[in-house]
């Protein structure tokens, strides 16, 4: 109700922001916000915030993500948020439709305009079985959605982050079978497969791993001590794409 109540007294200038000390306070924080920047955060479930081991999508609330504490940092930052379960580079789930992160990444980007920068974190889901995909293919495939951003911000207005480490047992039946034990080793190499695609292309770097590893309970998402750890990482890392 707040912002909408700025909102409407900025293009309005209603007598009452005129008159009201009160009412004036807001006004001139809100003007503050129109050069605000927009950071485009496009990722995975690891993105959008899923409680390891939830069966049912269930979503770490406001406060507890990455990108929320992230967003809660900044005053003059906006932190779009695009996780989707499921995603991955280039690759097409033939039972979870939508998941391709090279198709969607552009109209959500046009409905986000304008970006002024760029979190992409994708890799993980390329790792399961059924893609059959080496980390050279899905470095590839992360090079695809380079492609596309960067048709829209700068280089070195990325951040590109290699995916944490999926766990030993992530391919357990109760956790997610649609991962092998080959698709642990293809995780671990991502890393240096993204730190040479981000030195090349000139964009900014950061490996996940080095910051947070999956929950014990999947093997594949961050808990919430992850989050925390995961927040503080990317902020540091976002100090000279921000400035």
């Amino acid at each position: 109700m707040l912002i909408t109540a700025y909102k409407a007294c900025v293009l309005y200038k209603c007598n009452r922001c005129r008159d009201n000390k009160l009412h004036k306070e807001p006004l001139m924080r809100f003007k503050g916000r129109w050069n605000m920047k927009q950071i485009l955060a496009f990722g995975d479930s690891n993105t959008w915030g899923l409680v390891p081991g939830s069966k049912t999508r269930e979503r770490y609330p406001w406060g507890i993500r990455w990108t929320s504490l992230l967003q809660e940092k900044y005053s003059d930052v906006h932190i779009a948020e695009e996780g989707l379960c499921g995603r991955t580079t280039v690759f097409e789930d033939e039972l979870r439709p939508g998941r391709k992160g090279a198709s969607s990444l552009e109209p959500l980007i046009e409905s986000q305009y304008p970006i002024d920068g760029a979190i992409l974190m994708l890799g993980t889901n390329d790792c399961k079985t059924y893609y059959h995909a080496s980390s050279y293919v899905i470095g590839k495939g992360i090079e695809r959605c380079l492609d596309i951003l960067e048709k829209y911000v700068a280089p070195e207005n990325i951040l590109l982050i290699s995916p944490m480490e999926l766990g030993e047992d992530v391919w357990k039946p109760e956790k997610d079978p649609e991962f092998g034990a080959k698709s642990v080793e293809t995780s671990k190499q991502l890393k240096d497969v993204y730190s040479d695609i981000a030195k090349r292309r000139g964009t900014g770097f950061l490996a996940a791993s080095d910051y947070v590893k999956a929950s014990t309970v999947d093997d594949e998402h961050m808990d919430e001590t992850g989050h925390r750890a995961f927040a503080e990482a990317v902020y540091s890392s976002l100090e000279g794409i921000i400035a």
